[in-house]
C-alpha cells in the first residue's frame, strides 16, 4: 500500500503531459490560421522536450508542474484562436475591459503575460533553489529578474519575426491590436505577475 502511495507523484507529470497532448493535437487540427500556430507552437516543441528530457535530473513540484500545464493550455487556446481573436466569456471580456481601462480590444493576451509570470516563476524557483542556491534578497530578486528577462526576451524575437513575415502573418502574431506600446506593457504584466508569484512563494518558504 505504501509503495503504491509513493509511485503516485511520479505519475502525475505523465497524466499532465497526456493531457497536454491530447489538447495539443485536438487544438491543431483546424486552426484559424495555420502558419500563426506554427509560429506560436515553435517555442512549444522545443521547451516541452527539453523538460521530458530533464526530468529525471530535476523533479519538479506537482503544483509547479500543475502551473505550466495551465499556461501551456493557455497558449494552445491563443494559438488555436490567435491571441487577438480568441472568444471571451462575456463576463470575463468585460471585467478585463475595466481592469485595463483600454475598452474595444480583446485582452486574452494581457492576460496570459499577467500569467506567464504568475505560472512560469514557481518553476524559476525551484530551478535557481536546485541549480543556483540563493541568499538574502537575491533569493526574491533572482526569480524575478529570470522570469522578466525572458518574457522581455521573448517580446523582442516576437517583434522581429513579426517583422521579417510582415503581412497579415506578421499582425496576427504580433497581436498589437493597434497598440504601439503592446510589447512593453505585455511586459510589464509579466514582471506583475512574476513579483506577486515570488511575493507568495517566499513567503510561504
Amino acid at each position: 500500500m505504501n509503495a503504491s502511495i509513493r509511485q503516485i507523484p511520479s505519475r502525475y507529470p505523465l497524466l499532465l503531459l497526456g493531457v497536454f497532448v491530447a489538447v495539443w493535437i485536438a487544438l491543431g487540427i483546424a486552426p484559424r490560421y495555420r502558419q500563426d500556430w506554427l509560429l506560436e507552437n515553435v517555442l512549444v516543441l522545443i521547451a516541452v522536450p527539453l523538460l521530458i528530457l530533464g526530468h529525471r535530473r530535476l523533479r519538479f513540484s506537482d503544483a509547479t508542474c500543475t502551473c505550466l500545464f495551465v499556461f501551456l493550455l493557455l497558449h494552445e487556446i491563443g494559438a488555436h484562436y490567435t491571441y487577438s481573436e480568441v472568444p471571451l466569456p462575456a463576463w470575463l471580456d468585460g471585467a478585463l475591459q475595466q481592469v485595463m481601462l483600454t475598452p474595444s480590444r480583446n485582452h486574452f493576451d494581457r492576460l496570459v503575460h499577467f500569467l506567464y509570470g504568475v505560472l512560469i516563476t514557481p518553476l524559476a524557483v525551484e530551478l535557481l533553489d536546485a541549480r543556483a542556491p540563493q541568499q538574502g534578497i537575491w533569493r526574491w530578486l533572482l526569480p524575478w529578474l529570470f522570469v522578466v528577462s525572458h518574457a522581455t526576451l521573448f517580446e523582442i524575437v516576437e517583434a522581429a519575426a513579426a517583422g521579417a513575415f510582415g503581412g497579415d502573418l506578421g499582425q496576427a502574431y504580433l497581436g498589437m491590436q493597434g497598440d504601439i506600446w503592446d510589447s512593453q506593457k505585455d511586459s510589464a504584466l509579466a514582471a506583475a505577475g512574476a513579483a506577486l508569484s515570488v511575493v507568495f512563494l517566499r513567503r510561504r518558504a
